[in-house]
């Protein structure tokens, strides 16, 4: 990926185009039906009913004239949109700019988008985006065409990055500005590590009740993007540790009990984010940086078709 960093520069065109092609001729056919992405759901007109599956199904799409005509619980299906809009959140805060391997954490979110967009786009859909870069919040219009998707996509590569010690808009405060802005139905995608200095402690994160309002109208895909020297530290003895968000500097002596330390606290700050992303009732993506995110969408999106097929038994009345 350090190439394609360096072609971002010298021929940005030529890079996209690299990218589409990865994302196209690994996931194309795995993640795409007529109108089923990433994360296969309902979209706003009624189709059959059919029998209710406990533990699978929600119990606000009940039947309840079906129900009451067979004595028999059914569920009313709804069919997908033809023409659907995407938007999604991208963070380019300051802790977004880390990185220990080829990848950065923001070239993993550009992937991310890439592999939402490019594959949107081709069904003749829009894709749009709010990013949250240097203490704003901008919002890029949704259109459609692979054109606009390059120019997506280059406006993002091409963000200069965010100093420490920003202030503006937090991650809460982004989500709830995409639910106010855009009304209308469809798929919302969060692209962030979900990392906040004034929200590690607690029991629920400041993002999880915007997050929960934004997944009650929309289907919404939370990426999660890890870099793995967030997740346990070297043991390379004393060492100065930035952090990207404040811009704090700290020495710290790596010892065997520091090392456990920080590993307990990563693993359950993930765990916080895991269990809060799943009481919002939103599909959660993980993406790392030392692994091949293609081969993470792709078992993704299989697994997401397998459940949302059980979820889908035999017609009813």
């Amino acid at each position: 990926m350090k190439t394609d960093r360096k072609l971002a520069h010298l021929a940005p065109e030529r890079s996209l185009r690299r990218l589409e092609l990865k994302v196209t001729r690994r996931l194309d056919g795995l993640l795409h039906g007529e109108h089923l992405g990433l994360i296969p759901g309902p979209g706003t007109e009624l189709a059959e009913a059919r029998l209710y599956q406990p533990g699978e199904d929600d119990v606000r799409h009940m039947d309840w004239a079906v129900t009451a005509r067979t004595t028999a619980p059914h569920i009313r299906d709804l069919i997908a949109d033809h023409e659907l809009e995407a938007w999604a959140l991208v963070d380019l805060s300051a802790s977004m700019d880390f990185g220990t391997t080829e990848l950065e954490k923001r070239d993993l979110a550009v992937a991310a988008l890439a592999a939402v967009g490019f594959l949107t786009v081709r069904l003749g859909d829009r894709v749009g985006a709010y990013v949250l870069h240097h203490g704003a919040l901008r919002r890029i219009p949704a259109r459609t065409g692979r054109a606009a998707m390059y120019a997506l996509l280059q406006s993002i590569l091409d963000a200069e990055r965010t100093p420490a010690e920003t202030t503006g808009p937090t991650l809460p405060e982004a989500i709830t500005g995409l639910a106010r802005g855009q009304k209308r139905r469809g798929l919302r995608v969060i692209i962030s590590d979900f990392i906040d200095p004034a929200d590690l402690t607690g029991d629920q994160p400041a993002w999880e009740r915007p997050m929960r309002r934004l997944a009650a109208r929309h289907q919404v895909l939370a990426v999660e993007i890890i870099d793995p020297r967030e997740l346990d530290l070297p043991n390379v003895g004393l060492v100065h540790l930035a952090d990207p968000e404040t811009g704090a500097v700290h020495e710290v002596m790596l010892s065997p009990r520091v090392r456990a330390a920080y590993a307990r606290a990563a693993a359950a700050q993930r765990e916080r984010t895991r269990q809060a992303l799943r009481r919002c009732g939103v599909s959660h993506l993980v993406l790392r940086t030392d692994q091949d995110w293609v081969t993470d969408v792709a078992r993704f999106a299989l697994r997401q078709r397998r459940v949302a097929g059980r979820a889908r038994p035999g017609v009813g009345a």
